[in-house]
């Protein structure tokens, strides 16, 4: 995990190679990931009930959308996007874990609190991933765009779709779902930070001494408890970031389901609670995510 740690002794990794491993661990990750990341999209964006009750609800299930991507349009619809979400997580990534890494040490060398504690870290990880999201929130919209669209494409090229956002949409429109997403991100980095780091401690704690020497095995399991804890607290804003990100793009997505703006608003809000309800998906992917930040 990443963050200064005074206990160090001058083997704190430099701020190079913070980035560096920010970034390729994120590059890695995403690759992984990316086919459940766009089932997840497509459940947040389906105004429908997740439920097989809904006959018009064209996803209902991890397994089921899975096979019906796969069906209607190909292998290659699990990685729709794959640029941007590569930059996505290359640039989030980098300056994420750096932003954490100078933020630790800065409260360190002020001698206000110890760097390890649970609100520093809390604090710390919240302030960097909203820096990261301040750099990177363009590519995040054009992944979602691009994970979004079904089959014939509105944007055929990551240019095309720049060009014709920009044009059709104005500038703004890169910024589209911003405001919930650094309230969310805030105590979702700052959860994810925080609980790691308590984990591990309760782990320390509470295995023999011959079960601490399994480093790998503890980074495992203290990233997914994590990321699953962080990410059902701070999900719903996800949801809310993803609706306004495809504002305006409604006709793209209208083969997999009702258009928002043509559905009343009980029904958007009784959808909403029920995108809520896909826990499965939600905690594999946000698991997999944290075991980017505890094994750099």
């Amino acid at each position: 995990m990443v963050g200064y740690d005074p206990r160090a002794d001058g083997r704190n990794v430099s701020n190079l190679e913070v980035a560096v491993a920010g970034s390729v661990s994120g590059l890695v990750t995403r690759v992984l990931i990316s086919p459940l990341d766009v089932i997840k999209i497509r459940f947040q964006l389906q105004i429908e009930r997740l439920s097989r009750s809904d006959p018009n609800a064209k996803y209902h299930g991890i397994l089921q959308a899975g096979r019906q991507i796969l069906q209607e349009e190909g292998p290659t619809a699990f990685w729709k996007g794959h640029i941007p979400a590569q930059l996505l997580s290359i640039g989030y990534g980098a300056v994420q874990f750096l932003s954490f890494e100078v933020l630790t040490e800065l409260v360190h060398r002020a001698s206000v609190r110890d760097a390890r504690d649970f609100s520093v870290h809390f604090v710390c990880g919240g302030l960097s991933a909203c820096v990261a999201t301040l750099a990177v929130h363009p590519v995040d919209v054009l992944r979602t765009r691009f994970a979004a669209q079904g089959e014939p494409r509105v944007y055929k090229t990551l240019r095309n779709a720049v060009v014709t956002m920009y044009r059709t949409e104005g500038p703004l429109v890169f910024y589209k779902g911003l405001n919930p997403t650094l309230i969310a991100i805030f105590p979702y980095a700052g959860f994810q930070f925080s609980f790691y780091s308590s984990l591990k401690h309760a782990y320390e704690w509470a295995m023999p001494a011959e079960g601490k020497k399994n480093g790998n095995f503890k980074n495992l399991l203290c990233g997914s408890g994590a990321g699953v804890i962080s990410k059902t607290l701070t999900y719903p804003l996800d949801l809310f970031k993803k609706r306004l990100q495809v504002g305006g793009f409604e006709q793209a997505r209208a083969s997999f389901g009702q258009v928002p703006s043509l559905v009343p608003t009980s029904e958007r809000a009784a959808a909403a609670a029920w995108s809520w309800g896909s826990p499965g998906e939600r905690s594999i992917k946000s698991s997999l995510l944290t075991q980017r930040h505890s094994s750099c």
